[in-house]
């Protein structure tokens, strides 16, 4: 077994190790900031770097969502000690695109004292060689053919690329041994079929425990020899598959460049594959072959070997150092998990004891309003169909009563179950099942974003919601009315942990999925039923930007905010401009300041306008708290992705404006995305293929701080392409979506606005230009800050505004194909208007209150 190594001069050693436990545990534990000792960990290279214990634990809670995750970091990093931490498979993409986000995220495992086993490949390396040596790559089954010429190329890859590695770890401080060979054991797999290549048959761990041993990160090849010596090549993933079953980790992770697993047929991402559950059918799927096929299988085989707790993370190297410590999703997680198993009767469940441990987590039995047995007498008398995991960690039962609407009767689970996405897995099991349905929740339940997420519509009254999927308008109208009766009763939960409607105004309220349309006359109703216009005390937090000053402006002419304190390190004890209420000080607020003004109750709502990767301390000090009124708006990309259900994406135009207006916790939508959104939802149901977004920002999106891409000169007469894949607004829309998008950014020469040109694939034949241009019409109609015209919208129009502009809508002349122009002000509607919007929403004021509507 590896334990964390004390070597001098090289890795933290244990009693740091604990220093750093001890101080997560007291950050997870209080939710709040503290100052932590400044133990420094010393690495020996030709940059002496220092680190301290503060800095690492925040760099690590950055990158850890929610209380939940964090302990599950601290379960998983206090046993390292006592078992292998992880095998991470690089893809040779990987190395060629994102090496510096590699070799950093590897640093601070190092840093921390944690010595993952990293093991590369180099296909794409390796094709292009041949190609420029004229030879043509073969395939059979997926695995490459090697002859002698080619593995000529191999070798020379492998000892390029792990030198490359290497390198770049060296440089910035980390010891790493490079073990090109000595490793594997293998023989021929077919030598008259594949030629050179190998089938592993042992693993000599000595090498790499010597380098972790010795203070080193072990960087491997997926080489193998013969008895005899003779090199033959393996595939990358079956030797990571074989270095997980000698050394069992508790986490295995595959990088590569696309981030996960695509299924082939819809083109997103999978999220989460749970093997006993949807494996063979998985295997049949057409689009499932070659290198897929054998990934899956490998994958399999390796986890029916290990411990159920293990899992397979395939993953970009971004998302490395979250999903190391928990089960981020943000990728695709493999792990065994459990078959799902439906039953329509008592004598279904083979083991009562169980499924009286899974209904005694139900609210009104723990409070003693039902019993178990008087529960289980009633299902006798009722059909029902039930759902759950094999252990019941998640139990759902359905009650189909004939002549209404199938009713979610109960829906439990452990803390496990909502880690894991087990409630998904047994949610969508239902939805297949029942093509309509409709259950209760209570107001306060701490998962109820996730309940909204799942329905198609909700009505409110008296601290219960009902939500519903699957019915047409009369169908709700009569539901809503029986509910409205008490004709339906009992809520699933009555957990008081949220409290997301727990006002004393609100009393009831709709949301339907077609309120998020906006087609209402009144688009601009004031939510929060008689909710006073009291001003709202506002707290920015990084106000130096282009969007704070934006900000600071646009609450300077609202009738009810002030701003109370903005937070600067550059301009700390510096007059705030362009303020005109009051005279306001920069100041420097750290998070025991923000915890002070939230503990006394100073401000009502707090504005993140921070660089990404920066706030999370801000707002863990914040929640800590538990005040009820304070509002987040966060304008960074750091809780768009937000899979906790604590965070609401806020774009109004397209999201439910009562759900944001309820919300505590906003995630302000990017300006390329809002834009690229706006331009692409309205022809969801008629997209065949992935629409491709040309977009180009005047150069205050690059920010303020001094680059190639804000320079002035260097952008006269030139246009600069970035992020040419993988660019996070590129996620974020094809996130909000639920399609997968290509987005490719650019920056010109002026100052602020953006123009996309977006091409969209449709079904042939199914719309013409004024089809389009009318479907976008009836859309947005009654929106204020979304204008559609039949030309094609100018940049510079845009300039200045606090709209979207959408028009052009030509369709080519085989039909299959439309083309759309979208403009949007990067620093309005963008970032700054939208943050009113939300703010306005969550207040009860008039969503436009404030924003001069001249589009």
């Amino acid at each position: 077994m590896l334990k964390l190594a004390a070597v001098k001069k090289t890795s933290v050693s244990k009693p740091i190790a604990r220093s750093i436990f001890k101080a997560s545990a007291t950050f997870a534990n209080n939710r709040a900031y503290r100052p932590f000792s400044a133990t420094r960990v010393i690495t020996s290279s030709s940059s002496t770097r220092a680190y301290s214990t503060k800095s690492t634990v925040i760099q690590l809670l950055n990158n850890i969502g929610s209380k939940r995750e964090v302990e599950q970091y601290l379960k998983y990093f206090t046993s390292v000690s006592s078992q292998q931490f992880a095998v991470i498979k690089v893809g040779g993409a990987i190395i060629t695109q994102q090496l510096d986000e590699l070799a950093s995220c590897l640093a601070f495992l190092y840093h921390v004292g944690l010595y993952p086993i990293v093991l590369h490949g180099t296909g794409p390396q390796i094709n292009e060689l041949l190609e420029n040596e004229g030879v043509e790559p073969e395939y059979i089954d997926g695995i490459r053919i090697t002859n002698p010429k080619t593995m000529e190329v191999v070798r020379k890859c492998f000892l390029e690329q792990n030198l490359r590695l290497v390198t770049a770890l060296e440089k910035i401080g980390v010891h790493a041994r490079p073990i090109t060979a000595g490793v594997f054991q293998a023989e021929y797999l077919n030598k008259e079929k594949y030629d050179l290549v190998g089938k592993i048959t042992g693993v000599n761990k000595a090498p790499v425990e010597a380098s972790i041993s010795a203070g080193y990160l072990p960087i491997l090849t997926s080489l193998a020899e013969t008895p005899s010596g003779q090199l033959l090549n393996v595939n990358a993933d079956v030797a990571a598959g074989e270095l997980a079953r000698e050394f069992e980790p508790l986490k295995i992770v595959y990088l590569n460049e696309k981030g996960g697993i695509i299924n082939g047929n819809t083109g997103e991402k999978i999220s989460i594959i749970n093997l006993d559950e949807e494996y063979e059918d998985l295997m049949k799927e057409s689009w499932v072959k070659y290198g897929t096929k054998l990934k899956i299988k490998e994958i399999h085989d390796l986890l029916q070997h290990l411990p159920r707790s293990s899992s397979v993370a395939i993953i970009d190297v971004d998302d490395l150092q979250k999903e190391l410590f928990t089960d981020s999703g943000a990728g695709t997680l493999i792990r065994r998990g459990y078959k799902l198993i439906n039953r329509d009767s008592l004598k279904e469940f083979g083991n009562p004891d169980l499924l009286r441990t899974a209904l005694l987590r139900d609210p009104e039995i723990k409070a003693g309003k039902l019993s178990v047995a008087s529960y289980l007498k009633y299902l006798e008398s009722v059909n029902f169909k039930s759902y759950g995991d094999e252990p019941l960690e998640v139990l759902a039962i359905v009650v189909d009563k004939e002549g209404t609407v199938p009713k979610l009767d109960k829906f439990l689970s452990s803390k496990t179950g909502w880690l894991n996405n087990v409630t998904d897995n047994i949610f969508n099991s239902i939805k297949k099942d029942f093509k309509s349905l409709c259950w209760i929740v209570d107001e306060n339940d701490a998962n109820l974003s996730w309940y909204f997420s799942k329905s198609d519509g909700s009505f409110a009254k008296n601290g219960q919601i009902i939500f519903w999927y699957g019915l047409n308008t009369e169908q709700a109208s009569e539901l809503i009315k029986d509910f409205d009766n008490s004709a339906i009763g009992s809520s699933l939960s009555s957990s008081k942990e949220s409290g997301v409607f727990s006002t004393n105004q609100q009393k009831r309220g709709l949301h339907t999925r077609s309120f998020a349309t906006a087609t209402s006359s009144n688009p601009n109703p004031p939510l929060k039923e008689g909710k006073s216009q009291d001003k709202k005390k506002v707290a920015l937090i990084g106000a130096r930007g282009y969007t704070g000053q934006n900000l600071i402006k646009l609450i300077d002419n609202h009738p009810y905010l002030e701003i109370s304190h903005v937070s600067s390190r550059e301009l700390e004890g510096q007059q705030l401009k362009g303020y005109n209420k009051d005279t306001i000080i920069y100041s420097n607020l750290q998070p025991e300041d923000i915890k002070k003004l939230e503990e006394n109750g100073e401000v009502d709502i707090w504005i993140m306008a921070l660089p990404n990767g920066v706030c999370k301390p801000f707002v863990d000090v914040i929640d800590s708290i538990g005040n009820p009124d304070s509002r987040i708006v966060d304008l960074s990309a750091d809780y768009r992705f937000d899979t906790s259900g604590n965070w609401v994406y806020g774009l109004p135009e397209l999201n439910d404006r009562q759900t944001i207006a309820s919300a505590k916790r906003i995630s302000n939508p990017g300006c390329y995305a809002t834009a690229a959104q706006v331009a692409i939802a309205p022809l969801k149901e008629y997209i065949n293929g992935k629409p491709s977004i040309f977009g180009v920002s005047g150069y205050s999106g690059a920010g303020t701080k001094p680059s190639p891409k804000n320079d002035v000169e260097n952008l006269t007469n030139n246009l600069i392409p970035y992020s040419l894949t993988d660019h996070v607004h590129e996620r974020e829309i094809s996130n909000q979506l639920g399609l997968t998008v290509h987005f490719t950014p650019h920056v010109a020469q002026w100052f602020q606005g953006i123009s996309h040109t977006i091409n969209i694939p449709i079904k042939q034949g199914s719309l013409t230009s004024r089809e389009v241009r009318n479907i976008f019409q009836d859309r947005y109609k009654g929106e204020e800050l979304i204008t559609i015209t039949g030309e094609a919208p100018l940049v510079k129009e845009i300039s200045g505004k606090h709209g979207v502009v959408v028009g052009g809508f030509a369709v080519n002349s085989n039909e299959d194909r439309v083309v759309i122009v979208a403009t949007i002000d990067n620093l309005l509607k963008g970032a700054a208007t939208q943050c009113l919007q939300n703010i306005n929403l969550v207040s009860g004021f008039g969503e436009y209150e404030g924003i001069p509507l001249d589009h």
